[in-house]
């Protein structure tokens, strides 16, 4: 089964990068305020971006890559 990286946008304009196997559940639980502690007051968040890889490990990976990103190079990551 694959994994997601994922980037979601607070109402309050800021980003969390997550990791899931399940896309759209995983949106669904942080507009519900389930999602996490970063998200749980700042929902409704809209997905801008996801891209699916192989393994947990190469998720992982990404996701530190990305948050490891200033903000500006998150938005042209969005935008490609």
């Amino acid at each position: 089964m694959s994994w997601y990286i994922y980037i979601v946008e607070c109402k309050d304009g800021k980003l969390y990068t997550g990791i899931t196997k399940d896309l759209e559940r995983r949106v669904k639980e942080h507009n519900s305020g389930n999602g996490c502690r970063f998200t749980r007051y700042r929902h409704l968040v809209t997905l801008q971006y996801n891209r699916k890889v192989k393994t947990k490990q190469d998720a992982l990976k990404e996701e530190a890559r990305i948050k490891s990103l200033p903000r500006t190079k998150k938005f042209e990551l969005i935008r490609e």
